[in-house]
């Protein structure tokens, strides 16, 4: 082929032109490489760390979740009697409440109690100064003296009198007269009596003993000072805790239930619980139903009466009264923590021989603390799960530990 004027002919020994990566020196082709590979490692390392333990062993096993044990704390129902109570809020009251007062005027010389001391009936409290009505006694018993030697001069004159009238040597008159005299010396001679009664009952006055048995507060009037029958605040209260009762409120419609009871002639057992009813201080019996239903609150108060040897409860002290009306025998138990509830139903998780468990419906009967009798749907002998339900549905494994230990949480 002949060529064609003004065109170049190209020379077949001229390689062909090369591209922009062919012509690279080799160091830039190898940095290339190298980044790639790393981006890749950087992309792998990414995905393996987003991807969880558990879907990793679920690929790898067919069961998935279904063959892994889910720890909990399980209880076995059992069978057991449980109270039914009515709970109420009481204050302690004591049996007795004594303010000491004195019975007469004087100086206060001694106290012979100590703040807070338990006091016996009787014992010394205090005594105020006894001159004065010792005094009183002896001015009374020499009146009464001296009358009685004008009683006794005066009858001897009687009984000349009643001579010398058989005579007839003095006039009727005077033997009236002397008659008279001798009914107004005997008559003296009482009130003479009397005013020895009266000082020394004041001279005992002066002894001022404890009137019950029971503990006295602080000392309300110190030795030296003068007292007086008409104070008002006395000189010390004693309040009496063995006994000491409670008087607490229950709606009146439980009423009919208390007095059925009562009227069978049992004693209701009543239990004295702290403010946060966690502890139970005392244990006592019903001793008085008020005779009227409070309108304003819907309430009847109740007293009881506990015996308080170990002084746990104390006077105007805040507790809450549990009265026992009935009691619920041979019933399935189980603890209160087990029960589950929805808007539709309640529910256990019941575990199964085959450590799978089981959600079950069941009808409670009653719930005391942490206690719940169950009427149907449970027996006893079978073990519900009471801790670490969150995690469980039904047919799950579970793995069960030790009554009161805490369930291991998976990570």
């Amino acid at each position: 082929m002949n060529p064609q004027p003004g065109s170049v002919v190209p020379d077949e020994k001229t390689p062909p032109p090369l591209s922009a990566a062919s012509t690279a020196p080799p160091r830039t082709r190898w940095l290339v490489r190298s980044l790639v590979v790393v981006a890749i490692a950087v992309v792998a390392s990414l995905i393996l760390l987003r991807t969880p333990t558990g879907q990793a062993d679920t690929a790898k096993s067919p069961r998935g979740a279904a063959a892994r044990a889910v720890s909990v704390v399980g209880a076995q129902a059992h069978l057991g009697d449980l109270g039914v109570y009515q709970s109420g809020l009481g204050t302690v009251t004591p049996v007795k409440t004594v303010t000491v007062r004195s019975r007469v005027d004087g100086q206060l010389t001694d106290v012979a109690y100590t703040e807070g001391q338990f006091v016996r009936e009787g014992v010394l409290l205090a005594q105020i100064d006894p001159r004065p009505f010792e005094v009183q006694l002896h001015q009374a018993e020499g009146q009464l003296a001296k009358d009685e030697a004008a009683l006794a001069n005066a009858k001897i004159d009687l009984d000349r009198y009643q001579t010398l009238i058989k005579e007839d040597s003095i006039p009727r008159q005077q033997l009236d007269t002397q008659r008279a005299t001798v009914d107004q010396f005997e008559a003296a001679l009482k009130s003479d009596r009397a005013q020895v009664e009266s000082a020394n009952l004041n001279l005992t006055y002066c002894r001022i003993t404890a009137p019950v048995a029971g503990v006295v507060g602080l000392r309300l009037v110190d030795p030296g000072n003068m007292v007086h029958a008409t104070d008002p605040n006395g000189l010390v209260v004693i309040t009496q805790e063995q006994p000491i009762s409670v008087l607490f409120t229950i709606a009146a419609d439980r009423l009919p239930q208390v007095l059925k009871r009562m009227t069978e002639g049992n004693e209701l057992a009543v239990e004295a619980w702290d403010r946060d009813l966690t502890t139970k201080l005392a244990t006592g019996k019903v001793l008085a139903l008020d005779n009227q239903i409070d309108p304003t609150t819907g309430t009847i108060r109740i007293k009881a009466i506990f015996p308080n040897q170990d002084s746990a409860l104390y006077p105007n002290q805040f507790v809450n009264a549990r009265l026992l009306v009935d009691t619920l025998h041979d019933t399935v138990l189980l603890p209160t923590a087990a029960i589950q509830r929805t808007p539709q139903s309640t529910f256990v998780f019941v575990v199964k021989p085959d450590d799978t468990v089981e959600m079950r419906d069941v009808t409670v009967a009653l719930t005391e603390g942490d206690q719940t009798a169950i009427r149907s749907g449970l027996a006893a002998g079978e073990t519900v799960v009471v801790d670490g339900v969150d995690k469980l549905q039904p047919g799950s494994r579970v793995a069960l530990a030790a009554a009161g230990a805490t369930p291991k949480r998976r990570s």
